[in-house]
């Protein structure tokens, strides 16, 4: 299984992700919605 966004579900394939962790787990986000997830949603 491919990792994936846990905003948006892109894969590796489409953008560069970064490991994070979300209530204990282990999950990853991409570059993209990063900020989203720094700054919240406008």
């Amino acid at each position: 299984m491919k990792n994936k966004c846990m905003n948006c579900g892109a894969t590796s394939d489409e953008k560069v992700l970064l490991p994070c962790e979300d209530k204990g787990e282990q999950k990853h986000v991409c570059v993209r919605c990063l900020p989203v997830l720094i700054h919240g949603a406008r």
